[in-house]
């Protein structure tokens, strides 16, 4: 029996699923790019298989299990937050097989050549058309969801507010500018401003839920938390992208302006690692599942460590302009959208997936393993890619010495690097296999207390 409240929340199940399917081939697809950087490979295998191929399959699977995981979620907490199903199964169920059809259709055409050759939207113009009417579907799908229901809440409208900004930055992604500047201007739109906009919306509003329904703390307290944060996340973040447009041609000025909004963004990080303490202090339940408060928190922490200060070292103006396109945007990469979003997504998964298969308190010594292991390999693999890319800035930027012959020196790091990686792909397993075969706890436990919609 399920253990859900509404019967539509369980389309959810299928997006988590192959969620995380996607997450394997994604670090299996990092590990051979680690490869590529750390050994120098026959020429026969880089022409059959070349480092662009598997750097797209890694950046576009990355995006869209993040997706799917965003979409299973939001389809997983709408109808308990609106008290009623799902406007309809049917378009959600659609809408699933529309995106995944387009993903695995772009992944088997990188194999062969089909590419916009445009760095994470290398998706063609045809498939990228499937993708907009899968979004319509997902947006059309929660507004109405929303607009029948009887009781509204902030987290609803912040939650379709989040959607809807996600899928209309796409939209500037799709077309070629004939002005390279013109093209990577747009183009900075959807990257940044998915990540530091429209994601930073999903990721609090479903946050600000699980933590309500793990904790039992009022509404009234979370819901003021969520617009700060919101708040905050686009006010800094709309302005923070400028500090990509000095390296596209645009006025130097930008490169302060950016520079410090960029340093901002931290702060609703910080306010997110307070909220989520002072959840904590004044939680009404006792911790039911600990797996899941360890991942809730674990995102707060890595969110503000990745996302937040090292990414405001990384993006201060007199250190980027040397260590722009390093190695340590990829150390600073991995660790936002670990911490940010691969998180979050384990987080609703660790919540959902039991529920979903009847069962309240669940067995998670196998998931602690799997906890443990992703979020110290993580760690470890970001400091590697933060150290190879310092001796890469002083090597390249400072001695003036050519990339080829800066390499060689950084090729040791990056072989420990793909040693750290294999470590962490263990732990990626093992958090799918416990996910996928996850059992009921011989001790039972109460459902925790629900704080109800409030009306606005």
């Amino acid at each position: 029996m399920m253990l859900i409240e509404y019967q539509s929340q369980r389309v959810s199940l299928w997006y988590f699923r192959l969620a995380l399917v996607l997450f394997i081939l994604q670090v299996i697809m990092g590990l051979w790019l680690s490869i590529n950087y750390a050994f120098t490979l026959p020429q026969d295998l880089v022409n059959v298989f070349p480092f662009s191929t598997a750097r797209e399959i890694h950046t576009n699977v990355l995006v869209a299990w993040m997706l799917l995981g965003f979409m299973g979620g939001t389809y997983y907490i709408l109808p308990p937050e609106c008290g009623r199903d799902l406007y309809s199964p049917k378009i959600a169920y659609a809408q699933l097989v529309i995106f995944v059809a387009a993903a695995v259709t772009a992944v088997i055409g990188f194999l062969f050549g089909w590419t916009r050759g445009k760095p994470l939207l290398e998706i063609p113009f045809p498939l990228n058309g499937l993708i907009v009417v899968a979004a319509l579907l997902f947006i059309a799908n929660v507004a109405m969801t929303i607009i029948q229901s009887k009781q509204k809440s902030a987290l609803q409208w912040m939650l379709l507010g989040g959607v809807t900004f996600l899928a209309v930055m796409y939209l500037f992604g799709m077309p070629f500018y004939k002005n390279l500047n013109t093209d990577y201007y747009y183009w900075w739109w959807v990257i940044h401003l998915w990540v530091e906009g429209a994601w930073e919306v999903v990721t609090a509003s479903i946050v600000a839920y699980i933590i309500m329904r793990v904790t039992g703390v009022d509404r009234k307290v979370v819901e003021k938390w969520l617009y700060v944060e919101t708040g905050l996340f686009l006010f800094t973040g709309i302005v923070g992208t400028g500090h990509h447009y000095y390296w596209i041609g645009a006025p130097d000025y930008w490169i302060w302006w950016g520079g410090i909004f960029s340093a901002l963004e931290p702060l609703p990080i910080v306010l997110m690692v307070v909220d989520t303490w002072m959840h904590v202090r004044e939680r009404r339940n006792p911790i039911v599942n600990p797996l899941t408060w360890y991942y809730i928190i674990g995102l707060a922490i890595y969110h503000l460590v990745g996302a937040g200060l090292w990414g405001f070292m990384h993006t201060l103006p007199p250190i980027n302009y040397y260590t722009h396109g390093s190695q340590i945007t990829v150390s600073h990469g991995h660790l936002a959208f670990f911490g940010a979003y691969a998180l979050l997504n384990l987080t609703i998964f660790y919540f959902a997936m039991p529920r979903l298969k009847g069962i309240n308190k669940y067995q998670d010594r196998l998931g602690k393993w799997g906890f443990w292991i992703t979020t110290i390999g993580m760690f470890v693999l970001g400091l590697v890619f933060g150290i190879a890319g310092i001796l890469q800035t002083y090597l390249e930027r400072f001695l003036d010495i050519g990339y080829s012959t800066a390499h060689l020196t950084m090729m040791f790091w990056f072989r420990v690097a793909f040693g750290v990686g294999l470590v962490f792909l263990a732990g990626v397993v093992i958090t799918v296999y416990h996910l996928f075969t996850i059992k009921p706890s011989s001790i039972p436990a109460p459902e925790p207390v629900v704080t109800p919609a409030s009306n606005i």
